[in-house]
């Protein structure tokens, strides 16, 4: 897979932008977009300015917040850094890290967790958000600590039990396992009311 980190400018003002040539796709940094439709003066602005608009939509009952893919983006000091630290701080590994693990490729990493991932998941976006609320994060860097300490809550949880189990949380299953061959799967007869 080829992917292209380009700089886009937009009114003089830089816009980070990924293509992606397997999925044929741009994608753009949100904050950055941000950043240069609301006039922010800089990068730590957009953050916070993305961080309340999606809190505020969240609230609202949006939806479109939670359809954001996360990527690799070159930072203002140059070094290339995840934008989404959660998922990494309780299962130990990078969302793409994740995906690979489990044969996806295409595929959403959440609609392939098991039971007891996807309520790992959650427990380290809940704490994340319990935390954000209680700490009132300013900026990146604080916020990523928040999302670190969040994440870290559900990666306890994670190491005790696969203490207690002997086995890892962390699974290869995903939800295509758990379906009929195309050849096993009958139709319901229809109801004669």
């Amino acid at each position: 897979m080829t992917k292209k980190h380009l700089i886009q400018l937009f009114q003089e003002r830089k816009v980070r932008t990924v293509w992606d040539d397997q999925e044929e796709k741009w994608y753009f940094s949100i904050v950055d977009v941000c950043g240069v439709l609301t006039d922010q003066p800089d990068n730590e602005h957009a953050r916070n300015y993305w961080k309340v608009l999606k809190h505020r939509l969240l609230k609202e009952g949006n939806q479109t917040v939670t359809n954001c893919n996360q990527l690799k983006l070159r930072a203002e000091d140059g070094r290339m850094r995840l934008t989404d630290i959660i998922t990494q701080a309780w299962s130990g590994k990078t969302t793409r890290q994740y995906k690979q693990y489990k044969g996806l490729k295409k595929e959403n990493l959440r609609d392939n967790m098991t039971n007891i991932e996807l309520a790992l998941n959650i427990l380290a976006e809940a704490s994340t958000t319990e935390l954000s609320k209680a700490q009132n994060p300013k900026g990146f860097k604080e916020s990523a600590k928040v999302a670190r300490k969040g994440g870290q809550i559900a990666g306890d949880a994670r190491k005790k039990l696969e203490a207690q189990t002997g086995r890892p949380v962390i699974s290869r299953d995903k939800a295509s396992d758990y379906l009929p061959p195309a050849d096993r799967i009958q139709e319901l007869p229809e109801d004669d009311e």
